[in-house]
């Protein structure tokens, strides 16, 4: 910005005026107050649809992270296999929350399903107004198959082992428990595991995983353009000051016949003291006789 003074003397009175002005005469400063106050206007626009967004999407989307949130609402239905494990497991539980939703399975009718190919076609013709309760072999091998709708949500609910069934007396019960024991141990089974459900896996959770958890939030990188702008509009600036003032200290080096380095120390101590000897601003006195 740049102001100006004036002070006036005339005897018996004197007068003073002052003639300020508020906005930059150079076109850098003109510049750098253009790119400053489009990045304000940028950064509040982002936050304020950002805030929006957030808000929007917290309402549509039901909180349901666990069997007790599901347990405590109406709105999604849920069931699962008839007198399949968990049903049992269900029917069995003598926790209060378990209880309370065997109670709504076994009184609702159509939650539960005779298979699991009729539960996940449920799933997805309701289209998050319905919950399959399955074994988690089943549920992390169905959420790898396309066309990668669906998902788990929460822990498991109880932990427990497959058998393998032969006859009583049977001298394979021996050996196959030898055999399972082994491949735990040597970590067989978890490597077939992994091959069979993840690496063959027909869906990219990778992506989804990553951007479930930036879609909701207003990061730098998203922001990284209009810091681009700003740090663009100051270098340019800067530039531009910079050729004005060596054009300016030129046409005061010709006016005043010196060189143009001493004419550039002039206009800097100028521009940093505010007069040309770095003393006390000049002023004229008239007085009246």
């Amino acid at each position: 910005m740049t102001s100006t003074v004036q002070r006036t003397h005339n005897h018996p009175g004197a007068g003073m005026v002052w003639s300020v002005s508020l906005f930059g005469r150079s076109f850098a400063g003109r510049l750098v107050g253009s790119v400053w106050w489009f990045f304000t206007l940028i950064l509040i626009s982002s936050y304020t649809a950002n805030f929006a967004a957030v808000r929007t999407v917290n309402r549509m989307v039901l909180p349901i992270k666990d069997a007790d949130d599901l347990s405590k609402q109406v709105e999604v239905q849920y069931g699962t296999l008839k007198g399949g494990s968990t049903w049992d497991f269900f029917r069995r539980s003598e926790l209060a929350d378990y209880k309370r939703m065997w109670e709504f399975m076994s009184t609702t009718p159509g939650v539960n399903v005779a298979s699991y190919d009729e539960g996940i076609h449920l799933v997805r013709q309701r289209k998050g107004k319905y919950a399959l309760l399955v074994e988690s072999p089943k549920n992390d091998y169905t959420n790898q198959r396309k066309p990668c709708d669906t998902m788990k949500v929460g822990q498991n609910l109880d932990a427990k082992g497959f058998g393998v069934a032969t006859p009583l007396g049977s001298p394979l019960k021996h050996r196959i428990n030898l055999a399972v024991l082994e491949m735990t141990e040597n970590g067989t089974l978890t490597k077939l595991q992994n091959t069979w459900w993840y690496e063959r896996s027909e869906c990219d959770h990778t992506n989804k995983q990553e951007t479930s958890g930036t879609d909701d939030e207003l990061s730098l990188g998203s922001l990284a353009g209009i810091f681009y702008i700003l740090i663009i509009g100051l270098v340019l600036a800067m530039a531009v000051a910079l050729i004005e003032f060596c054009y300016n200290s030129k046409k005061d080096a010709q006016k005043s016949h010196m060189t143009l380095a001493e004419a550039m120390k002039a206009k800097a101590r100028i521009t940093i003291t505010g007069n040309s000897d770095g003393g006390e601003p000049s002023c004229h006195n008239s007085h009246t006789h």
